[in-house]
């Protein structure tokens, strides 16, 4: 089995910690993350979220479901712990501007751009870093405004 992407559109916030705890919560509340339970495995989830699929919380809190899964993770954004400026497991890095131009050709891309042009990064983080367990966290752009936090990830296996 391998690790299985994973991304999320949120309104920007420049605290980005608080995006993402916020984030979090919607997720775990809405029960969009992937769990053993009773030795039964969740359906998969599917990406782009569809807000509507929502069959609830399996679990008390985060740190519950967490620990149900152990080391495969819930295969979300609830395995991610924090967002950083550095590369690390459980962590959401945040790309550079340099990064952003690089591999998606702007330091100010839209959706359709990383809609478009994300796996190049994701390569990049995969053959420089390993990818399994580790986040980004980018923004988006509308109009040359800051519109929203792209937080992504690839699960644990």
């Amino acid at each position: 089995m391998g690790a299985d992407p994973y991304w999320y559109y949120v309104p920007y916030e420049e605290d980005k910690n608080s995006a993402l705890e916020k984030l979090k919560k919607r997720e775990f509340e809405a029960g969009r993350y992937n769990f053993n339970y009773f030795g039964k495995r969740n359906k998969l989830l599917r990406f782009p979220i569809d807000e509507t699929d929502a069959p609830g919380k399996g679990h008390g809190t985060i740190e519950e479901a967490l620990e149900d899964c152990g080391e495969c993770g819930t295969s979300s954004i609830l395995d991610i712990e924090s967002v950083s400026d550095n590369i690390d497991i459980c962590v959401a890095y945040v790309v550079t501007a340099e990064e952003m131009r690089e591999y998606l050709g702007t330091d100010k891309p839209t959706r359709n751009i990383i809609d478009e042009k994300i796996w190049g990064f994701w390569e990049y983080i995969a053959n420089s870093f390993g990818c399994r367990g580790v986040g980004i966290c980018m923004t988006v752009y509308e109009n040359d405004q800051l519109k929203e936090l792209y937080f992504g990830g690839y699960s644990f296996d």
